[in-house]
């Protein structure tokens, strides 16, 4: 997932660098001529491009405003849920820091970790000053459920 500007740019140029290559794979051999390597080549680096292409997308979505509603099947996905809630409300690390009273590189470590360092009053705190409303729902699974 892309969490800053930096990584866009990156991936962004990452893209470029897929899409070129597969230009230039397709260009080499031909679909009658194609050997099944070279189709696999192909298509690993069609997958690899069309992976990044959806990642910028989310970004873009994220940060165009349009999204209001995050979902995280799972409390290992609240941290995930976090950093797109951050995006979606056009907010910087810098901005999150400031407003948590933390250091921007301690936001980088949260959102690199997947808050695994993070405790559960931070995580609250993050919810809280991006004004996050979040549900909670527990299932219990296995045999013994009942």
């Amino acid at each position: 997932m892309i969490t800053n500007e930096v990584q866009y740019r990156a991936t962004m140029s990452h893209l470029r660098q897929f899409q070129e290559a597969l230009a230039n794979l397709e260009a080499k051999s031909p679909p009658a001529h194609r050997s099944r390597r070279a189709q696999l080549e192909i298509d690993a680096v069609r997958a690899q491009a069309e992976d990044l292409q959806a990642e910028i997308d989310e970004y873009e979505l994220l940060r165009s405003g349009q999204v209001s509603e995050l979902q995280a099947s799972s409390l290992a996905g609240l941290a995930s849920l976090l950093v797109k809630a951050r995006i979606a409300r056009g907010w910087t690390q810098r901005r999150l820091a400031d407003a948590l009273g933390i250091a921007e590189q301690q936001v980088q470590r949260y959102e690199a970790n997947d808050y695994r360092s993070a405790s559960l009053a931070r995580i609250c705190d993050v919810a809280a000053v991006l004004e996050i409303d979040i549900t909670e729902q527990a299932h219990l699974r296995g045999p013994d459920a009942a």
